[in-house]
């Protein structure tokens, strides 16, 4: 290779990176919808949902195990406590949610510029979340670790499609189980500065999270602001556990936002209809919805829901099929009408490796909750094998998803220049647009480009080495790491962050749960 080969090859690589860096520095904070919510219920059809739904609470009820101050609260506030069995009176959680839980709020980033606004016509795209395992294309499938987490996060902060930086992204096995959220927590705050999700395996870790966040933001503005959304899953059917309420109660009482969300494979956790299914969502999300406001009037909480199938032959859940759209669609506007801001995936899918079954589940899923009006989609990049696994070139794909989505949100330009009669009085009949003055101004931003996608003809496919979109992520990701630089963080908040991480590990013995 040439001297001039060499430094014409190195001038391309400086250019790809700071394209990277000047990307994701530009990216927007939130995607604002300017597109018709899909509406599949009338008026009548979502009435008899919400009157089933309090058949259930009225009736059935809904169990909180294990924690007696949540019993204690809801009894003070009118419902029935018969053991752990708790029944609410009709209209009881909707009255007590309607008086105090805002419809949107504002979750600060540590970069102002970052902050998000959850609910309305907004849309915030976060990556996956919980995932034990990682893949990718030179390693194959295997736990995740600490390095592997930091590597997510430092993907979601490059990536302009994703507005979050997410929570458990995957779990770092290699760290013990009880100590592993400081350093999850710290990799959020240092590698990135996106809003982030806080720890709820305990109410302990919860409380970690938030004492962390206040080390960043003060303990005043924690107070009075909310720095973490986290999520908070209903045990369905029916049930929150000791875990989950623990941890709800802490964000809660420190006015950090909840996702209360039931988490539901229809026909095991759930009736094996859609009516049925969307009925249990409903009471499961507006009880623990109550719940964080008798906790805290005017806490930020969202309503959130994961519901899937499962194959009736193997039991095995499924992704991207008719059914849980249609759930996704009801339930988003339930949520509407409750007034609350709403949570759904992303980019679910069953498949075990970036492949077709992974894109077109992937792309179903995230068209529906775009199309349904979620404001807080979990799972948006990266997820694999249902929920198992991370993949690293499947994040790629799924981030390259979420910046189109971003398009189709923003609907159609009608201003002048989106009209276009210049160029069509300019070109005229029978000519074409490629050389017109307006096509000129526009053909940087005109249409989306996919860094994935392979437009090329077949010889120039080819000869760049034949490669599949999977095969191509595996490069960016690559590429974007090598590219990575850290945002700016204080000193002095780092060094008070890990005497705090230090601090609390060194006070209980490492364990496994």
């Amino acid at each position: 290779m040439t001297v001039t080969a060499r430094r014409r090859k190195a001038g391309g690589r400086t250019a790809k990176r700071a394209a990277r860096q000047q990307t994701a520095a530009a990216s927007v904070a939130f995607f604002e919808r300017k597109i018709p919510y899909f509406e599949l219920l009338d008026e009548s059809g979502l009435q008899l949902i919400e009157d089933n739904a309090d058949v259930l609470l009225e009736e059935i009820g809904i169990e909180f195990r294990e924690y007696p101050e949540a019993l204690t609260l809801l009894k003070n506030a009118g419902a029935d406590v018969d053991g752990e069995r708790v029944r609410f009176p009709k209209g009881m959680c909707r009255s007590i949610i309607q008086a105090s839980a805002p419809k949107e709020y504002t979750q600060h980033a540590r970069n102002s510029s970052r902050n998000v606004i959850i609910g309305g016509n907004r849309t915030v795209m976060v990556p996956a979340y919980g995932s034990p395992f990682v893949r990718d294309l030179d390693n194959g499938r295997r736990y995740a670790t600490i390095e592997d987490f930091r590597n997510f996060v430092k993907l979601a902060y490059m990536s302009p499609g994703l507005h979050h930086s997410g929570g458990t992204v995957c779990e770092p096995v290699d760290l013990p189980v009880n100590k592993r959220h400081f350093d999850m927590i710290y990799s959020h705050i240092k590698y990135s500065d996106k809003p982030f999700m806080g720890s709820v395996t305990s109410a302990e870790r919860a409380q970690d999270s938030v004492d962390m966040a206040k080390i960043v933001f003060g303990d005043e503005f924690v107070d009075q602001n909310t720095v973490m959304t986290s999520l908070i899953n209903a045990n369905s059917p029916m049930t929150f556990d000791a875990t989950m309420l623990g941890a709800a109660t802490v964000y809660a009482r420190n006015n950090q936002a909840t996702v209360i969300s039931p988490f539901i494979l229809a026909g095991a956790m759930s009736p094996v209809t859609v009516a049925g299914t969307v009925t249990q969502i409903l009471a499961e999300a507006m009880a623990g919805i109550a719940y964080t406001q008798l906790v805290r009037p005017g806490a930020p909480v969202v309503f959130g829901t994961f519901a899937s199938s499962i194959s009736m032959q193997s039991g095995a859940p499924t992704f991207g099929t008719p059914e849980p759209s249609i759930v996704l669609y009801v339930a988003a506007a339930l949520a509407r009408r409750l007034g609350v801001p709403f949570r759904s995936g992303g980019g679910l899918c069953g498949s075990k490796i970036p492949d077709a079954q992974a894109a077109y589940e992937s792309a179903n899923t995230l068209q529906t909750a775009a199309l349904a009006g979620v404001n807080f989609m979990l799972h948006t990049a990266g997820w694999l094998e249902g929920g198992l696994a991370m993949g690293y070139e499947k994040f790629i794909m799924d981030a390259d998803q979420a910046a189109m989505i971003g398009i189709l949100l923003g609907g159609v330009d009608l201003s002048a220049n989106g009209q276009a009669l210049d160029a069509i009085r300019e070109v005229g009949p029978g000519a074409h647009f490629l050389g017109a003055a307006h096509t000129q101004a526009n053909f940087e931003t005109a249409f989306y480009r996919s860094d994935i996608a392979d437009n090329n003809s077949f010889e120039q496919w080819e000869q760049d080495g034949s490669l599949d979109a999977a095969a191509r992520a595996n490069k960016i990701w690559k590429a974007m790491l090598a590219d990575y630089e850290a945002p700016p963080l204080d000193p002095a908040i780092d060094e008070a962050l890990m005497q705090f991480i230090n601090s609390r590990k060194a006070d209980f013995a490492d364990r496994d749960y």
